[in-house]
């Protein structure tokens, strides 16, 4: 049975427990199958952080490059340049150090993609996302029937404060929940159409790229966009979280889990474009619903990035995703934070923040955006734009 087929069955590990999906996953996996899994994907252990001279002698450079082409309905051009990428954040150990990354010019979505685009491409093309499709009984032989219905997991907060030692008591899988009904059977998106699609796994923000001629950002492509030609900022627009008191994202105020005062106006998404754009005129590109990368997911992976001490050029990730805290379970990156993140819990709505999941799996606040590639004509090769290009300093 290959590692996929297997996280697919996890996704649907409700069925056979009532549980909501993956709990007991660690608890399933015998220490040595735990031992077998950090073997065939060991954790390589690099500096912890980048010198200080290289930090201070380094200047980051955006390509100046104009758009090479008319620009696509609701796409802008990203230049591209080099980087600082990471973040500071003691706490967020995967997302340091910082090291240096290049990335080549491409086209990228102005917004998440909306109700309204998705709706489109299921009208023509027939898809049906995952969290729609009914588990097939003779995939799970020992399921009660009844458990074997479709849906997806759901923000369920509790009435009362709770330890934030584990995320399942505020998510549940809710049967019937998908992009089309984002909080269950009893909800619908028909006042929603300029908001996120939510409930989106990973195969179905591929399966709409490709109908639109795009394709998912790679991590790096994903940041460099979403600090917006800051250097080293901590968030898209700055240092200051509320410049001035406004809020500058869809994020969580009160105390998580339990409650939400919607200081920022909205409970859970809010229409694209409903907060002030960076640097590059791109909307939400941190808070409102986290966003699908192409990135396998490995918490070191900066850290050996950094040792090589060479510059990334247009770096795709790691071959092979690897999650200490889920051995055996491969997961991509996702970024940009969502409607819940918090300092209380999360606060990788920072420009650095990075997040994970299964393929499989689509909550309502997990979203994407598309990125496209200029010509191939008009390209050239990194090198020879490195070695003739002065750029444009970022701005620090």
């Amino acid at each position: 049975m290959s590692i996929v087929r297997e996280a697919y069955k996890k996704k649907w590990m409700w069925v056979l427990t009532g549980t909501l999906i993956g709990a007991g996953l660690s608890g399933g996996l015998s220490y040595r199958q735990r031992r077998a899994q950090i073997r065939a994907f060991p954790i390589t252990v690099a500096a912890a952080s980048t010198p200080a001279l290289t930090q201070s002698a380094w200047i980051p450079k955006i390509n100046d490059r104009k758009p090479p082409e008319p620009a696509p309905a609701g796409m802008l051009w990203i230049p591209g340049g080099q980087f600082w990428m990471g973040a500071a954040e003691d706490h967020m150990t995967d997302a340091r150090p910082w090291h240096r990354v290049y990335v080549d010019g491409y086209w990228i979505d102005q917004t998440e993609v909306t109700n309204e685009q998705f709706a489109r491409f299921v009208k023509a093309t027939g898809y049906v996302t995952v969290a729609e499709r009914k588990p097939r009984a003779e995939d799970y032989p020992r399921a009660v029937p009844k458990n074997l219905v479709a849906g997806s997991v759901v923000f369920s907060p509790p009435d009362h404060p709770v330890e934030l030692d584990n995320h399942y008591r505020w998510w549940s899988y809710v049967p019937g929940a998908n992009w089309r009904h984002p909080e269950g059977r009893q909800s619908d998106i028909k006042d929603r159409m300029k908001h996120p699609v939510v409930h989106i796994t990973y195969e179905d923000a591929v399966a709409y790229c490709n109908w639109a001629g795009k394709r998912l950002p790679t991590e790096a492509e994903f940041e460099f966009a979403s600090r917006g030609g800051l250097d080293r900022k901590r968030y898209a627009w700055g240092d200051e979280f509320m410049p001035g008191g406004k809020h500058m994202a869809n994020t969580f105020q009160g105390h998580f889990p339990d409650t939400n005062t919607s200081e920022d106006g909205y409970r859970a998404t809010a229409p694209v474009g409903s907060f002030p754009a960076n640097g590059y005129g791109l909307f939400d590109m941190a808070g409102n619903v986290w966003e699908w990368t192409s990135d396998w997911y490995r918490a070191d992976y900066y850290q050996n990035l950094a040792a090589s001490g060479e510059i990334a050029s247009n770096p795709n990730g790691p071959t092979e995703g690897f999650d200490p805290s889920e051995p055996g379970v491969r997961k991509r990156v996702q970024r940009g934070g969502s409607f819940l993140c918090t300092d209380q819990y999360c606060a990788r709505y920072i420009a650095g923040g990075r997040g994970k999941g299964e393929l499989d799996t689509g909550t309502n606040h997990l979203g994407f955006r598309c990125v496209r590639d200029p010509s191939p004509k008009l390209e050239k090769s990194a090198e020879a734009r490195l070695s003739r290009q002065s750029g444009v300093l970022f701005k620090r």
